[in-house]
């Protein structure tokens, strides 16, 4: 069967009555770790699928049929491999697929819960309407996401500058000075020793530490990419100084954001909790929030599944318990969504304003720090002749 994931499988098995005896995930071999730096199939980004889902939906607000609107879709995709999904969904689709069926079969592109958003659209007749949803919804991930990253371009474009000055300074200029003082016989103090240590070790091993630091990195990338792995750095990540509470904010604002879509677009609460536990994309919030889909099925709320966490802040909880007393809880989440999405912007606006700061000090000193090490017995040896 061609399914979103294995837990949907065994749903679908279970309903139509069948004991499953072994179930096997088909055409999962992953690519080499190499495949994707070397090359291979291009990227969709989040921008461009936003922009499919506004398309399409106006398409359908002009009645427009499924098979016409991918063809013209197809005609105006500027990414060459976003043509190809859209026409293996189109040939899916003439075949008597169905939209959210044939969009399951490209897990890289449109996710679990984009896909399962589409089902519910079909489901309920609102196609139209839940892809508008869509496109603002991807429109704000994307929003979110690229000023995050952008608040981290700046600090590690200026620390990569500053090691490799350091670096060129110590192999190129240091070596220099170590033969002035060597040949002047003058005391050097232990400051200047140390800088001077550390000169010949990078001059001598320099390129064995670059491939070792290349190859760690590597490795480190590949470890996270495990499932042990990922779920490491995602609790680690969380309990950063200052980033960690920026990246608790940011997973609590597509936590609520993603079930009040959900819940929105007549999703039942168990199944929309799975769905916002699989897109997540955090291995603590997700077992948090499946704990919670386990606790709502046995017959708790899900403000008292939540406050069981500590991840969870308390306004969260308690707001959720008044959207289910009042019956508006898709509203209080969205609420709620746009509340953290304000506290991650404040704070990437602050990170910003404060990097810079603390960079330009912490960099100066250190070069000040280098500089003087050499200049300072320099100007001594000087003063002695």
């Amino acid at each position: 069967m061609d399914v979103v994931n294995k837990d949907l499988a065994i749903d679908i098995l279970k309903k139509s009555n069948l004991v499953i005896i072994s179930l096997e995930e088909a055409g999962t071999e992953k690519k080499p770790w190499y495949e994707s730096i070397l090359g291979g199939e291009g990227k969709v980004k989040v921008k461009e699928v936003a922009v499919f889902s506004r398309q399409i939906a106006t398409l359908f607000d002009a009645k427009v049929p499924v098979v016409r609107a991918m063809k013209t879709l197809i005609s105006e995709a500027q990414n060459r491999t976003l043509q190809n999904v859209l026409s293996e969904i189109l040939n899916d689709v003439s075949g008597g697929s169905s939209l959210s069926l044939a969009l399951s079969k490209h897990p890289n592109v449109f996710s679990y819960f984009y896909v399962n958003m589409v089902k519910a659209g079909e489901e309920s007749g609102k196609l139209q309407e839940i892809f508008n949803y869509l496109a603002d919804y991807e429109e704000r991930t994307y929003d979110i996401t690229s000023k995050i990253r952008n608040a981290l371009v700046y600090p590690g474009f200026v620390t990569a500058t500053f090691v490799a000055v350091i670096v060129l300074m110590m192999v190129v200029v240091v070596p220099k000075m170590v033969d002035i003082f060597h040949e002047s016989n003058a005391p050097i103090p232990a400051y200047t020793q140390i800088v001077f240590g550390t000169s010949y070790f990078l001059k001598r091993y320099g390129i064995l530490l670059l491939i070792l630091l290349i190859g760690g990195l590597a490795g480190l990338l590949q470890y996270i990419r495990t499932p042990g792995g990922k779920e490491v750095f995602d609790t680690t990540i969380l309990k950063l100084p200052i980033f960690g509470q920026l990246f608790r904010k940011f997973y609590l604002s597509r936590f609520a954001d993603t079930l009040s879509s959900l819940i929105n677009s007549g999703v039942p609460i168990i199944r929309a909790l799975q769905i916002t536990a699989a897109v997540i994309d955090n291995k603590v919030y997700e077992a948090v929030v499946l704990d919670a889909a386990r606790a709502v099925k046995s017959g708790n709320t899900i403000g008292f599944a939540l406050e069981q966490y500590p991840e969870i802040p308390p306004l969260l909880t308690q707001m959720v318990r008044i959207g289910e007393e009042s019956g508006k809880l898709d509203f209080i989440l969205n609420s709620l969504a746009n509340f953290y999405k304000r506290d991650v912007d404040n704070i990437v606006s602050n990170l910003v304003s404060l990097i810079e700061p603390v960079l330009i000090v912490f960099l100066g000193g250190g070069i000040g720090l280098l500089v003087a090490s050499i200049l300072m017995p320099l100007y001594s040896l000087t003063s002695a002749f």
